[in-house]
């Protein structure tokens, strides 16, 4: 993209609403979203729902999911009418258990990679756009994070959330009665 730094100033400021119509204006059917269907990613799927409902919001399924994740994103695809789609490996659940066995164990990063890089890849291919909830409040790595930014592909990501804080989140989910993941009662922290 032409500018990226001229286009990260003029969206330094802006809210996720703009950013949002910013990023439809500009790549119109080459965008996309991704999310991992955590609680925290319910106020970029609202916005998304609100602002741009057509655009595409990839669902990365490993196999490796809990049963109540898949069920959560169904509800809110439905509640929602979001246009999600499901992105899988190219082998499913079992076939990569009788061929790989533990790799995730053994070899973590080819397991990370035949599972959720590689069909990432593959579902992004044509797209120029990618929307994606990272906060600069969410890593060390992430605090110097711009709005937008290029891949290595020449994908730009798109991030509308980068200024949102925890609270900013939990705010919203209440303000709009958004429904938590199912397994964050249960103690877990990390549904991905």
């Amino acid at each position: 993209m032409d500018n990226l730094e001229q286009a990260n100033q003029v969206l330094e400021g802006s809210s996720p609403v703009e950013i949002l119509y910013w990023a439809l204006r500009t790549f119109g059917d080459g965008l996309v979203a991704t999310s991992s269907f955590q609680s925290q990613s319910l106020p970029l799927l609202h916005l998304i729902s609100r602002v741009c409902p057509h655009v595409p919001i990839y669902f990365l399924d490993t196999g490796f999911h809990f049963p109540e994740t898949i069920v959560y994103a169904e509800q809110l695809k439905i509640r929602m009418h979001l246009n999600l789609q499901m992105v899988r490996p190219l082998l499913t659940h079992a076939d990569f258990i009788e061929q790989h066995g533990e790799l995730y164990k053994s070899n973590p990063d080819m397991c990370c990679y035949l599972n959720k890089v590689e069909p990432m890849q593959r579902a992004l291919l044509g797209k120029s756009a990618w929307i994606t909830g990272i906060r600069r409040d969410q890593t060390k790595q992430r605090k110097s994070s711009q709005v937008l930014s290029e891949n290595s592909d020449g994908i730009i990501k798109v991030a509308p959330m980068l200024n949102w804080t925890n609270q900013d989140v939990d705010a919203y989910l209440k303000r709009h009665d958004l429904p938590e993941h199912p397994l964050l009662n249960e103690g877990y922290r990390s549904i991905g």
